[in-house]
């Protein structure tokens, strides 16, 4: 069943329902087919989307860039030193000016309260690319995986591993209890996600049946995962904090022991990259000199095992952004 969500923006999956959500699901695996099918679209023709990035990224900008150009759209990157955002002009006026421009607004960067701004007073869709509280693309792309592998995504037990407070662990609990998924944080108790925020989840899953669970538990914790999911930790901007979450993480890190106390060798595993999995192949020798570790959030033999979805996961984000564009500004 096709929804009409034009115009709308996206800045948390708290924005969708379930049956929304379900239908940029749909829409995305259409998009792919097309996509591998080598079939153009022009849902975006003659549509210019604007790219603003605070925070430099891969997968995020690729994403947006090919998507659009697929369906005929022009987007444009602007970095954080092309434009006034925040700096001589306010987030409202700069929203005001790009809007009369622009006929979709991507934003990657810090403060949630700015993707909130541009949405406000922009008057076009407005995509969150990623905020210090959540990511919405990226969640969108992971309930694809997750679906293409298990064939649901209700019931599918996932488990996040790592720091429970970031964006990812944020959205990814939102996107479970509205979809279904059985949620479990597996993190330090310092590192455990705002009170009300898991209220809030809760909340969602009355309609959904989902279960949302938070423990410092490693073993128990992952006990029955279909997936286990973590992310980097230390996020950009917290680079000074390597050495406390390295002392504070190590046991929390995904390595074989771990898979194997899932229990399941239909496990699938997933990262939202980049990973630490490998620190000599990222210019890491500094991290592995300062504090004598080559591997961080997950090792290099779980990195590259059968279980790992993560290349799926990051071709995703491209067909389920390219539906979150097409759904929200195109032409049909």
């Amino acid at each position: 069943m096709a929804f009409n969500l034009k115009g709308r923006s996206l800045l948390s999956l708290q924005d969708f329902t379930n049956q929304e959500i379900g239908y940029l699901l749909e829409l995305s695996k259409n998009l792919k087919d097309k996509k591998r099918a080598k079939i153009k679209g022009n849902a975006l023709e003659g549509k210019n989307i604007a790219l603003i990035f605070e925070k430099p990224s891969t997968r995020t900008r690729c994403a947006f860039s090919v998507g659009a150009k697929d369906e005929g759209g022009m987007p444009e990157y602007l970095g954080k030193n092309d434009i006034q955002l925040g700096k001589k002009e306010t987030v409202a006026d700069t929203a005001r000016v790009l809007g009369r421009m622009y006929d979709g607004i991507e934003f990657r960067g810090f403060k949630h309260q700015t993707v909130e701004i541009l949405a406000e007073y922009a008057g076009v869709p407005v995509w969150n690319g990623l905020t210090d509280q959540f990511h919405p693309t990226q969640i969108l792309a992971d309930l694809l995986t997750i679906e293409e592998n298990f064939d649901k995504l209700e019931g599918i037990n996932l488990v996040y591993v790592g720091d429970g407070r970031n964006n990812m662990a944020n959205s990814l609990m939102l996107g479970s209890a509205i979809m279904g998924l059985n949620y479990t944080i597996v993190s330090p108790k310092e590192l455990w996600p705002n009170k009300d925020l898991v209220q809030k989840a809760k909340g969602l899953t009355k309609d959904s049946k989902a279960e949302i669970k938070i423990t410092d538990d490693p073993v128990k914790g992952v006990k029955g995962a279909d997936a286990i999911y973590t992310d980097v930790w230390v996020s950009m901007g917290e680079e000074d904090k390597f050495t406390q979450r390295i002392e504070m993480l190590m046991p929390y890190q995904i390595n074989m022991e771990m898979v194997k106390n899932t229990g399941n060798d239909d496990l699938i595993f997933l990262h939202c990259l980049p990973a630490y999995h490998n620190t000599d192949t990222i210019n890491g020798q500094k991290i592995y000199k300062e504090h004598g570790v080559k591997e961080m959030e997950v090792t290099e033999e779980v990195f590259e095992s059968k279980y790992s979805k993560v290349f799926d996961q990051a071709e995703n984000r491209m067909h389920t952004i390219k539906a979150v564009m097409v759904a929200t500004l195109g032409n049909q």
